[in-house]
């Protein structure tokens, strides 16, 4: 039953995602990949208070391969967030590559961290 959750999941998210990105690229038309960047950082910080809850909970661990493994990581998008990189590097636009590269990797390992202190109160 885990598993067709976790396929459920992650098709879920994988249609938030499209969803999310349409929305935010259609409101910023800029070069720099804004809706990704946005779903990688919200997704590491949903990955982050999800694991900060199982680690307080341990009971949770089912739930954390549904929502973790499923959904977030149909949700979120390392590949994408790569070959953006690349063709902004591509067009000549080397400093927003790597605003991009850097800056979300920044932004995503800290909202991960901040979901993991939040998750684990309690």
């Amino acid at each position: 039953m885990t598993v067709l959750l976790l396929g459920l999941a992650g098709g879920a998210g994988a249609v938030a995602r499209f969803l999310v990105d349409g929305l935010v690229r259609a409101r910023f038309r800029t070069a720099l990949p804004w809706g990704t960047i946005l779903i990688n950082v919200s997704g590491s910080l949903l990955l982050g208070l999800l694991a900060g809850a199982v680690m307080r909970n341990h009971s949770l661990s089912s739930l954390q391969a549904v929502l973790g493994t499923g959904f977030l990581g149909g949700y979120t998008t390392f590949s994408t967030a790569s070959v953006e990189t690349v063709r902004l590097i591509q067009s000549g636009r080397t400093g927003l590559a790597l605003l991009n590269a850097l800056g979300t990797m920044v932004a995503a390992v800290g909202a991960a961290a901040a979901g993991v202190a939040l998750g684990s109160l309690g």
